[in-house]
């Protein structure tokens, strides 16, 4: 580390799951983000705190506005996250680097923002895939286990009850599963609330190792679900274990997906950081 740089930073969060957004012209020439930096950032007790740290630079692809980079908190950068996509988007326009309707790079590739109002966004996810509705897992205390690719891997497992499960020691164990290696992939269950109609989705992610209070990929992976199930008709209206209230539309036919909640700011400040 050639010395330490005070970096300007802001925390925003989608439906609770929170991020920390860097703009890649605020870093100095050279700068490469290692995993312990990330880690030291997102830590909740020594850093800002957060589920992951989001780069916004220039775009690279023809004709797109910018390039959205994702870490997880655990300093390993993924491919995509669904509300951190749409905390992308909120970012870029605010500092003009962006219209109201957008492209952006990901990863997982291109993909489409649009700006509803200052904290209702939705953007496009990449079309599905390895959707599987009868995955075998032995030694579960469930019944039906799906698999769907929404960008990241995901386990989707339909219940008749989120609250009472072991979430923490569950999503361990299948999130290191075997036949998840030697990525892992991320867990949710997920059930529809006989008041409302919604559906209440409680997630465990990777990266993170612990529940998360939302999760945009994971929310699409468990509308995709239980439209094929039959469960449900698109858009899909999913609570998060948040409170907030996400909509996903699916389109069954061309496999695209759009995903629409909030984007707030939380604050802004600076923090050091050697690099």
């Amino acid at each position: 580390m050639s010395g330490l740089h005070s970096i300007p930073f802001v925390k925003m969060h989608g439906a609770g799951n929170d991020f920390v957004f860097l703009n890649a012209a605020d870093l100095p020439d050279g700068c490469r983000l290692e995993p312990a930096a990330v880690t030291r950032i997102c830590d909740r007790r020594l850093g800002v705190g957060a589920d992951g740290l989001i780069v916004i630079g220039p775009g690279q692809s023809s004709g797109t506005d910018f390039r959205m980079t994702y870490f997880n908190a655990d300093g390993g950068e993924v491919e995509m996250c669904g509300h951190g996509a749409r905390c992308s988007v909120a970012f870029a326009f605010e500092r003009n680097l962006c219209g109201s309707e957008c492209t952006f790079d990901t990863r997982a590739g291109v993909l489409r923002g649009m700006v509803h109002g200052p904290t209702d966004i939705t953007v496009s996810l990449t079309g599905w895939s390895g959707l599987e509705l009868d995955v075998d897992l032995p030694g579960s205390p469930w019944e039906q286990h799906c698999t769907c690719n929404t960008g990241v891997p995901h386990l989707v497992i339909p219940v008749s009850d989120t609250e009472n499960l072991d979430l923490r020691q569950w999503g361990n164990t299948f999130r290191h599963h075997r036949i998840f290696a030697p990525a892992g992939t991320n867990v949710n269950w997920v059930m529809r609330d006989p008041g409302s109609g919604e559906f209440r989705l409680r997630t465990y992610e990777r990266g993170v190792e612990d529940e998360t209070l939302a999760c945009g990929t994971g929310a699409s992976a468990a509308a995709v679900v239980l439209c094929h199930l039959g469960q449900a008709e698109s858009p899909v209206a999913l609570r998060t274990r948040g409170g907030d209230l996400l909509r996903i539309t699916v389109n069954q036919s061309t496999g695209g997906l759009l995903l629409r909640g909030p984007a707030v700011t939380s604050f802004s400040g600076r923090f050091d950081l050697g690099c």
